[in-house]
């Protein structure tokens, strides 16, 4: 069995891959798109101390999910604003389920063909955050509600007028949704999807599974 100092120590180091990750996809994206500020603001790195916001991060530690310091974006730099800001703001939580697809997959041929040894106990409860908290945060980032990633998708479907005058309330809608947040509002709705996104990684990793069992006889 492990300390909790040592499974507390694994889930810090999934959090400072698991979110820098999430916003330099954002950063690289907008630059791809015409916008270099994230770049310029550096933003386009996996160090951790550019991205962090400590109550993101508390509420990663307390909740479950949590948000870094949000990247900046110019719309204007992009040649259709709407479709470059959407465009940005989906390249977070996609890296997010890329890192959950991988680790998953790496989680699935520790579990099956490593040998039960203490390092080998780490990387394998490493994975499994890696999968727990990457899913965690493109569900949570994905809702559709100011300022997270997923009103920037849901919103490119408004008129511009209406676009930029929900924008102007953001800060308004964050505190609001912090505090319900920090209430367990969100924790059955969010659950049910992570649980579903989890559903999908089983079955996309489900080909890992049936070639260990030809091969070896392991699997399920």
């Amino acid at each position: 069995m492990l300390a909790n100092f040592e499974v507390y120590l694994i889930r810090a180091l999934v959090f400072l891959i698991a979110i820098p990750f999430h916003e330099a996809a954002h950063a690289f994206v907008s630059w791809k798109l015409g916008d270099p500020t994230a770049k310029n603001n550096g933003r386009l790195t996996m160090n951790p101390i550019a991205h962090f916001h400590w109550i993101g991060f508390l509420c990663m530690l307390v909740c479950g999910v949590g948000f870094a310091k949000p990247v900046p974006a110019d719309p204007g730099r992009f040649k259709n604003p709407k479709a470059g800001m959407a465009v940005t703001a989906a390249a977070g939580p996609l890296a997010n389920l890329l890192l959950a697809y991988v680790s998953m997959i790496l989680y699935k041929l520790f579990y099956y063909c490593a040998p039960v040894t203490r390092l080998n106990t780490y990387l394998a409860l490493f994975l499994y955050y890696m999968v727990v908290y990457n899913v965690a945060l493109a569900v949570f980032n994905l809702l559709p509600v100011p300022p997270w990633d997923g009103s920037r998708i849901a919103l490119v479907f408004l008129p511009q007028r209406l676009y930029f005058k929900v924008m102007q309330y953001e800060r308004q809608i964050f505190v609001v949704m912090l505090l319900l947040l920090m209430l367990g509002v969100f924790d059955i709705p969010l659950y049910f999807l992570e649980n579903k996104a989890f559903d999908l990684l089983l079955y996309g990793t489900g080909y890992v599974d049936r070639l260990l069992f030809a091969l070896n006889g392991v699997g399920v």
